[in-house]
Parts: C-alpha cells; structure tokens; sequence
C-alpha cells in the first residue's frame, strides 16, 4: 500500500512540464530503438550496402546535424521563435527522414534520409535540453537531466526489444523506419498540445553573431569541446561499429557469428542497465563536481572497451560482450547528466540554447567520426578491427588530461569569483 507513495518521494521534484516532456522523449526513443542498432546491419546484409559506405552515410548525419544544431541554439534563444517551435520543426523533419530510409534501396536515398535525420536531431537537442534547463534550478538539474535520460534509454529498451522481436519474427527491417516516423509524429503532437514555451522573452537577448563569439571565446568551454567530442564518439561507437563488429568478426558460438537477436538481447540488457543505474549514478556522483564527475565515465569506457577486445582475442563467450556493455552502461549514465549540468554551469541564462548547441555540436562530431571510423576499421581485417578497440581505450588518455585542465580552470575561476 505504501509503495506509490515511497515512489513519488524517491523521484526529483521538478515541474510538470517537465513530466509532459518526459512523456514525449519516452514515446519518441521508443522509436528510435527500433532502428539505432540494426539500421547498420540492415543496410549491408539486406540492402547490399558496403561497411564503409554505411559508416558514411550514418556519420553523415552530423554534416547536416551541424546545420541544425546551429540553428536550433540560435532560434531557441531567438524571442521570435523560442524553444517549442523549434522542437516542432525537428519533430516533423525527422518523421520525414525516417519514411525516406523506409523506401531507401540505395546509396543515394539512404544518404539523403541520414541528411535529413541528422538536420532534424540538430534541431531537436539544444532546444530540448534548453527546456530542461528553463524549469530547473541548479539544486535539482542533475537529477532532471537524468530523469530525462532515463525516459530515452527505457524507451529505447522498448524499442530495441520490440524492434528485435519484428526483425526475428516477421524479417521487416524496413517496418522499423515506419515506427520510428510515427514515434516522431506522436512527440510532436505531445509538444503542441502540453508544452508551452519556456523561454523568457522579458530578459535581454543578445544577437546571434554576438552570442557566438562570447561562447567560442569561452576557455573552459573550449577544453570541455575537446573531451566531449571523444565521450560522444564512444557513444556512436557503441551504436554503429559495435554491432558490425559482432556480426563480422566475433563467434557467439563456435557455428555463427552474432545474429539480430543475440544483438537485441546484448542491447536490451545495456539499456536495461541504463534504466535502472541512472538515479543511483547521478545521486552518487552529486557531491563531485562536474569535471571529477566526468572521469568516472572516461575509465569505464576504457574498461569497456577492454572486455570487447578481449572478446574478440578470445572465444567470443557472450558473457565478455555483456560485462563489457554493463561497465559502458554506466559510463553512459554517469556521463549525460554530468555533461549536460556542466554546460548550464558555464553559460549565461541568455545563451543557454547556443552553449547547448555548442554541446550538441560535440555530439554531431563524435557520431561523424565513429560511425566513420568505425565503419572503416570494421570493413578491414579481423586484426585492423581488433587493434581498433585498442586504439579507443588509448584515447581515454586524452580525455583524462582534457578533464584535469577543465577542473583546474573551473577551480581557479571559482576563486577568482569568490
């Protein structure tokens, strides 16, 4: 009888918009899970694509994403347009990009939906994170932050589970673009009917160009850029080069390589991890500051991508793939909220969509360079793809050396202010 109640103590007390949104994030990855780990393996076992060619064409996402997130930073801080038409905007650009990669039977068409999907994410990030931003206060953002981040990835559970479960039983990949497309409608049907806008429009707003220029010139920000373009490259890894990586070179038994379902269970129990980790993480990483926050995720992913070398060098047994996707699963809960905390810290309440595109760009980069990267390493030989996950782990070097910079200017800033 007590167990509602506990519940809704135990959960962050935050605003009821940020409940709808939630709502609305959840509905939308329930979709996206439906093809963010077989899109790959789709467009080369079914379609005939080459691994470098869809590594391309998934990384190309961030061409036309850069566009967007410019775009959708500088129009969210924008009294003209605000937050909520942004997100509309995006909502309907990547409904359509998912009906093009439905009918896509070729290289041409498949790279014209990832431009199209990756102007639409553009759009989508900075405005909705400058949402969250808008109805917290820094006592409860973390905790916003990962509550949002636990909508996406239980959604996205949904949607691989679900999505691996079509692709097992019916064979139709392209039915997951379908869904995807719908999920999108449904979140932009949820935005403009439940969301008002949020931006203040009272506060002075300074112009694009100059909002800009302050945000480049930001020294902290800059160092920030640099690791967190190799935290999202992993995140993209993970998504695209991981699983052909399974499907081409490690044996789940000494008979077959990885196929769509071994995948949506290996997925599943990551995201389920996700789920469940995402509030004890972030309540457990409250009392660090953001940049020590931060290099909990960076050795996790190191060790992460240790068990899936060592999957490969071994048997290729799955329990190393599933201790390997656990420990990334943390990484991954560990690092969002801290990262997108980190970014509010830094900005002035009036730029907040373009230090949040700015963030989101960091996003656009890794998930160009991964799937790109990645794809290549993953259409060469078995050692050139193995000696690739060694590779990664090394660059965690540079991420801890970046985040040791940060803490020490944040640091000296903080005495400088006090």
């Amino acid at each position: 009888m007590n167990r509602f109640p506990n519940l809704v103590a135990w959960l962050p007390q935050i605003d009821r918009r940020l409940w709808i949104l939630i709502i609305g994030r959840l509905l939308l990855q329930t979709g996206t899970g439906f093809v963010l780990f077989y899109a790959a393996v789709f467009f080369v076992q079914q379609v005939g694509l080459t691994p470098s060619a869809v590594g391309f064409g998934l990384g190309s996402e961030s061409i036309s994403g850069v566009v967007g997130r410019i775009f959708g930073g500088s129009l969210s801080d924008s009294p003209r347009w605000g937050r909520r038409k942004v997100l509309l905007m995006a909502a309907a650009i990547a409904a359509l990009a998912d009906l093009v990669l439905a009918v896509s039977n070729n290289f041409s068409t498949f790279l014209l939906g990832n431009l199209l999907m990756g102007l639409g994410i553009g759009l989508y990030w900075p405005a909705t994170e400058a949402v969250v931003a808008d109805l917290t206060h820094p006592g409860n953002r973390n905790e916003a932050y990962a509550l949002n981040r636990l909508a996406d990835n239980l959604g996205l559970g949904m949607g691989v589970v679900f999505g691996g479960w079509l692709i097992a039983a019916t064979g139709a990949y392209r039915a997951m673009f379908v869904i995807d497309s719908i999920s999108f409608l449904i979140f932009l049907g949820v935005i403009y009917k439940a969301v008002p806008e949020t931006l203040n429009r009272d506060r002075p707003t300074p112009n694009v160009m100059q909002g800009w220029r302050q945000a480049l010139r930001d020294r902290p920000l800059q160092v920030f850029v640099a690791a967190n373009v190799l935290f999202t490259t992993y995140l993209a890894l993970l998504n695209s080069a991981l699983p052909l990586y399974l499907t081409r070179f490690v044996s789940a038994t000494p008979a077959q390589t990885y196929h769509p379902a071994m995948l949506s269970l290996l997925f599943s129990w990551y995201i389920g991890l996700c789920v469940f980790c995402q509030m004890p993480i972030v309540r457990f990483l409250k009392p660090f500051d953001h940049a020590h926050a931060l290099r909990i995720p960076a050795l996790n992913w190191a060790l992460g991508f240790g068990f899936i070398w060592w999957a490969g060098q071994t048997n290729g047994h799955p329990i190393w793939i599933g201790i390997g996707l656990a420990i990334m699963a943390i990484a991954t809960v560990a690092y969002n909220p801290s990262a997108s905390s980190l970014i509010i810290r830094l900005a002035p309440e009036s730029l907040r969509g373009v230090y949040l595109s700015v963030n989101s760009l960091c996003w656009a980069a890794g998930y160009f360079i991964g799937p790109t990267i990645g794809g290549w390493a993953m259409g060469e030989s078995r050692s050139i793809a193995n000696g690739f996950w060694l590779g990664t782990i090394g660059s965690v070097g540079v991420v801890l050396l970046l985040l040791q910079w940060l803490d020490r200017k944040l640091k000296t800033a903080g005495d400088q202010a006090a």
